[in-house]
């Protein structure tokens, strides 16, 4: 069936294996991608969204190098929200509610659609080594199908067991199978593995639900997209409402914690820190009587939901109970019950930069194998496994991307360099140069590379370096050209910022917090300008940012040089870390623990941010 060795075999076809496959296909390398069911490429196995705080960062970022989650993203969006607009631009983050048919349906075609890609359908049940470096995989039926390399993003397939309160099975997600064999031989190989968890709620008839009890939670009134292509906007948009959980459902809840796999020991592997059930809510915050309950459409036409909020592994008697005595859930009708999963993975310590493991060559890991979790984190671990897949066995340089230039670098640098022993999941608080790594430049800072090394095409660098061009040549303008003091006067005042008693360049009045873009475009020099020039919204957001906020960039770059001056600063012994209330609660928790000497030990903790390496700083007078 396979006479032919192929450049790159990606094992999984999830949002990393996915990636990983169109990143080494369009780069050239003849790739095949094997999946347990090709029905499920690209499937959205928790929730119906895409994006969302520092994620939203990575999508535009995959989408700036070339890759395709923006683009499927954009096609199947139902909804769409850009967060943080009330913070600075470091932190707006755009997230999309997405047809979950719609999503997978458009990642098919994609992969389809995209030269070099093969696809095949079985379980992977082990891999071909010779020597150090790995030249194929191994096939359920028996099949050996060589490679050059191989990139495994196993999901939560490997060894998955699922829980239902009392009940447990093995599957890799509901309906479907776990993957066996490949952890067993990793780990004769001498890979260190281990167990994690995560978990995801009930789906119910929306049939079932009143929404009138609910508060309404719509889209933006402006829609924005993910891709930096022409990818269609949203010109209509499906509502998601917000509930509460209560006292009362917290008792119901409670009633089943003696039969939880959380709490009678059936499971022992961690959960992530920043999406708990809603069991480990209630244990953990007891004094809190309510929690938000986001109810999200599945798609367009269908009638299931998704109860973001109230993940858990309760027996479903308890799920069904408790859920009823949410606002709006008196009626609810299940579709199916919640349910915790375990995996293995593998401690991401044990990788290279570029993702290819330390002990294997030209073998590669991306996605929840590595610990992370997230659709936007495995896309791009994927994204970038499969760019060095294609350079190493083309003897051309890695690419690896640095700190300051992506939160993926951030992300892979974290991983690789820190390890996790929980679900890893991207904050913007992770981040040193949060206010270089932001949504809107994306594309000016990647796409040049993702051109270089022979992914982003020809028309996605002419089109960044046009917005480049023209957001270089709005900003000269309002540098260059002043204003007339009657006539911005009317508008300071409205916005209560000081008038002005003579005329300056418009560059400076800008430059106040209080003074936007739509107030400038009210000049007629500004308006006349915007329309000669056809400047569209991604260049006056740009051209705004680069405007407003060119002081708190220079000095985020001075910052972070006297971060690195100071990485040799001694912590005393028996430094108490629960007085310092500025500390995040997970800060004080991992340094009470793990005890660094010094502030370079405890900047590489997983979980300890910039931020709380600030607060120790100060602290210690330096």
């Amino acid at each position: 069936m396979f006479d032919k060795e192929y450049d790159v075999i990606v094992v999984g076809g999830g949002h990393a294996g996915a990636e990983a496959t169109a990143a080494a296909a369009n780069m050239g390398s003849k790739t095949l991608l094997i999946t347990m069911n090709l029905q499920t490429i690209g499937q959205m196995s928790c929730n119906p969204a895409m994006g969302g705080i520092a994620k939203g960062q990575i999508v535009r970022e995959i989408d700036a190098l070339g890759g395709y989650s923006g683009v499927v993203t954009d096609k199947s969006a139902i909804q769409f929200k850009m967060l943080n607009k009330s913070k600075g631009p470091a932190m707006w983050s755009p997230r999309a509610q997405n047809d979950r048919m719609r999503f997978a349906e458009e990642w098919r075609l994609a992969l389809e659609n995209t030269p070099n890609a093969d696809f095949y359908q079985e379980m992977v049940s082990g891999l071909l080594v010779e020597g150090e470096k790995v030249v194929g995989v191994r096939t359920s039926l028996g099949i050996d199908v060589r490679a050059r390399a191989v990139v495994l993003t196993n999901g939560t397939f490997l060894n998955g067991l699922i829980h239902i309160g009392e009940k447990q099975f093995g599957g890799g997600r509901a309906g479907e199978k776990a993957a066996t064999g490949i952890t067993e031989q990793l780990v004769d190989f001498g890979f260190e593995s281990g167990r994690m968890k995560t978990g995801t709620p009930p789906r119910v008839d929306g049939r079932s639900l009143d929404y009138s009890k609910m508060i309404l939670q719509p889209g933006d009134v402006k829609p924005e997209k993910f891709s930096y292509l022409q990818t269609p906007k949203l010109k209509e948009q499906r509502d998601c409402h917000m509930t509460h959980t209560s006292a009362l459902v917290h008792d119901l809840l409670r009633e089943g914690f003696d039969r939880s796999p959380m709490f009678n020991g059936r499971i022992k592997s961690i959960g992530p820190r920043y999406c708990p059930s809603i069991e480990d809510k209630i244990n953990r915050f007891a004094d809190k009587n309510s929690h938000q309950i986001f109810v999200e459409p599945e798609g367009w036409h269908t009638v299931e939901v998704y109860v973001n909020g109230f993940s858990t592994s309760l027996p479903e008697d308890v799920q069904y109970k408790a859920l009823k005595s949410v606002v709006g859930f008196e009626n609810v009708k299940f579709f199916r019950p919640g349910y915790a999963i375990e995996y293995d993975y593998f401690p991401p310590t044990q990788l290279k930069h570029t993702l290819e493991t330390k002990l294997v060559n030209n073998l590669y890991f991306a996605g929840q194998i590595n610990g992370t979790t997230g659709y936007e984190e495995a896309a791009s671990q994927g994204l970038m496994a499969g760019i060095n897949a294609h350079l190493k066995i083309n003897e051309k340089e890695a690419f690896t991307l640095k700190r300051d230039e992506a939160y993926i670098g951030v992300l892979i640098d974290d991983l690789i360099t820190k390890g996790t022993e929980e679900p890893y999941r991207m904050f913007t608080s992770r981040a040193e140069y949060r206010t270089l790594l932001r949504q809107d430049n994306a594309d000016l800072r990647l796409t040049p590379k993702g051109y270089k090394i022979g992914l982003a095409k020809e028309e996605r660098l002419k089109r960044m370096e046009e917005k480049q061009r023209n957001s270089d040549k709005f900003v000269d303008f309002f540098k260059n050209t002043s204003y007339n003091p009657e006539e911005i006067n009317p508008i300071l005042e409205e916005v209560s910022s000081s008038p002005v008693k003579q005329s300056d360049k418009m560059f400076k009045v800008f430059s106040r917090p209080s003074v936007t873009m739509d107030h400038m475009l009210r000049l007629n020099a500004v308006s006349n300008f915007v329309e000669e020039h056809s400047l569209d919204t991604e260049v006056l957001e740009q051209a705004e940012v680069q405007v407003k906020y060119s002081g708190y960039i220079a000095k985020e770059k001075n910052n972070a040089d006297k971060l690195l001056r100071l990485e040799n600063i001694k912590i005393p012994d028996g430094f108490d870390y629960r007085k310092l209330k500025s500390l995040s609660y997970e800060a004080r928790e991992k340094l009470e623990a793990i005890r660094p000497v010094t502030i370079s030990q405890a900047s590489r903790i997983s979980g300890v941010s910039p931020s709380d390496i600030s607060v120790l700083l100060v602290f210690l007078g330096r």
